[in-house]
């Protein structure tokens, strides 16, 4: 049995001790990573210009779709870090794909500026929103990918919440079809980034339902 067919009940001490270490490394690099996606946000925003407030306030309402989208980002961006939140708190091992899947899932964080960058351009919106859509499909894929495998090589504590995995994948499942059933709209409206609300109203609908979920703490 190669180190990657482990399971933790087969890992010795040394070996639990260097794993559980790098979960540490690896979640203390994931937030440092998010936290400069979110900052890069921010770089480009222009800066309002003008002698009076009304010439400032105009200038400001010129550029208020830079502003709405850094906005958005910023809260898609934090809905991300959320969920890797709930799930890496309670993760005690590490493996080989777990750690290539959250590089492909940081990938798509230091993305996302750029995609914010790029749906606020000129002509092309349905190209341009699609994109930005394609990047937060693949950020929900792989985050799914990390969590089964978290849940299938049980490299989590024993003191889990029963339903978190059920939870995680619904949370991942409503808001990537929020994003996917924003696309045939772009063909109609610029304001189809509003039907991404509706990933975040299901979860709740079914949390009300549920009761609480793991990630509102």
């Amino acid at each position: 049995m190669t180190s990657e067919e482990q399971k933790p009940s087969d890992y010795t001490e040394g070996e639990i001790e260097v794993r559980t270490l790098a979960v540490e490394r690896l979640t203390f690099f994931a937030d440092a990573v998010v936290a400069i996606a979110i900052t890069l946000l921010a770089l480009d925003l222009p800066v309002p210009h003008g002698e009076t407030n009304a010439q400032i306030w105009h200038d400001v309402l010129a550029h208020r779709d830079e502003y709405l989208a850094f906005a958005i980002s910023f809260l898609v961006i934090s809905a991300h870090w959320r969920g890797h939140h709930a799930v890496f708190r309670y993760v005690t091992y590490l493996d080989g794909r777990l750690a290539t899947f959250t590089m492909g899932w940081l990938f798509f964080q230091v993305v996302t500026p750029f995609a914010t960058r790029v749906i606020t351009g000129d002509g092309a919106f349905q190209f341009r929103f699609i994109f930005y859509v394609l990047v937060q499909i693949g950020a929900f894929l792989l985050f799914s990918l990390m969590v089964r495998e978290i849940e299938v090589r049980h490299l989590y504590r024993r003191d889990i919440p029963q339903h978190l995995f059920r939870h995680t994948y619904i949370r991942e499942l409503g808001m990537a079809i929020g994003f996917l059933l924003s696309i045939p709209v772009a063909f109609f409206t610029a304001w189809a980034y509003a039907v991404w609300a509706a990933g975040p109203l299901a979860v709740n609908a079914y949390r009300r339902r549920r009761g609480r979920l793991p990630f509102d703490d």
